[in-house]
């Protein structure tokens, strides 16, 4: 699909001057300078650079899925002139979704269908995208030179991503069962078992995640030398998160690695 991105649909700061109250950046000499951290559930976290894959486009967040189950679920919002607008169903199709789910780091786009998380919220997105499914990001997709005025009830975008491969139980007696390795950036990597705060509630996010069936037992195992390795919040992961939404750190000289057993 064609279309040319009009050049007032960019994030730039709004004559009310709102932010966003996601996302701030702290320790700089202004609001605008600093460590960059994400308010999730509540809680600030800050947001580790792993690759140099960031880039001015990676600091300029433009979409996000709210009221659903994950990052990778959700009421799908895009932001504009520092606030976040709905989209209209009509505007939106199959390969814009693609777009999105990749733009979140999720896998590819499982269920597309209106009011799946709650109806349109002002303000609305006036535009219809128009991507070709490649594009990185989904404000460098094409937009409709027509602009909408209105969305009926029922018929905002609520978009479900398949949850990213990037979790594996290894060495077990099937892919139930063995070592916790996380893949980021392209690398596989264990999980320190670093915290006792480990434990079957935590343990459940990874059994949910294999499509496995609930935790039988998590046992932290010791090797006999160290291994760079992958650090998780477990009380992250208690709250609802996913693992790769919590991601502390990487640490380089661990032994200790997180055997899970699932049903």
């Amino acid at each position: 699909m064609d279309g040319d991105m009009d050049n007032d649909q960019g994030p730039a700061e709004s004559s009310s001057g709102a932010v966003p109250d996601d996302v701030r950046l702290v320790g700089g000499a202004s609001r605008c300078a600093g460590g960059l951290e994400i308010k999730h559930q509540g809680d600030w976290r800050p947001v580790y650079d792993w690759s140099s894959d960031w880039n001015l486009k990676s600091a300029a967040v433009s979409v996000r899925l709210v009221n659903g189950s994950s990052l990778c679920s959700g009421r799908l919002e895009v932001k504009s002139n520092q606030s976040w607008s709905s989209v209209c169903e009509a505007d939106f199709d199959q390969q814009d979704a693609e777009v999105v789910c990749r733009e979140l780091g999720c896998g590819a786009p499982s269920v597309l269908q209106g009011a799946l998380y709650g109806e349109v919220e002002a303000p609305m997105w006036t535009k219809e995208f128009q991507c070709e499914g490649s594009e990185s990001v989904l404000l460098d997709c094409g937009s409709s030179g027509s602009a909408r005025n209105t969305c009926s009830p029922g018929k905002a975008v609520g978009l479900t991503c398949s949850e990213p491969d990037d979790v594996r139980l290894v060495g077990g007696a099937s892919h139930c069962a063995g070592e916790l390795e996380m893949k980021q950036h392209g690398d596989w990597k264990p999980v320190d078992d670093l915290s006792s705060e480990w434990n079957l509630k935590s343990a459940t996010v990874v059994c949910r995640q294999l499509d496995c069936g609930s935790v039988v037992s998590t046992e932290s195992r010791e090797d006999s030398s160290s291994r760079s390795v992958w650090s998780i919040d477990p009380s992250c992961l208690q709250s609802g998160s996913t693992l790769r939404e919590c991601v502390l750190t990487e640490s380089d000289s661990s032994s200790f690695s997180l055997q899970i057993t699932c049903s």
